[in-house]
């Protein structure tokens, strides 16, 4: 996946995207890739769940059987 930086961002846009982030609960990064997403590619809006794909995983069978071990009482 292609990296870009952006210079110049005033104070006033960076404020903008911090409170956008904050109420998003994503990071500054994410928020910035949903806003250009939505703008420039409105038929292929970003899901929520899109935003957060790397975090959503999988447990193998014996993760699974750990964790409930561990919270056993």
């Amino acid at each position: 996946m292609k990296s870009i930086t952006i210079h110049g961002i005033d104070a006033a846009l960076d404020k903008k995207n911090t409170e956008k982030s904050k109420e998003y609960g994503l990071s500054q990064n994410r928020t910035v890739k949903a806003i250009l997403q939505n703008s420039l590619l409105p038929d292929q809006k970003t899901s929520k769940r899109e935003m957060f794909a790397d975090l959503f995983g999988k447990w193998t069978e014996n993760e699974k059987k750990a964790f409930d071990t561990s919270i056993e009482d």
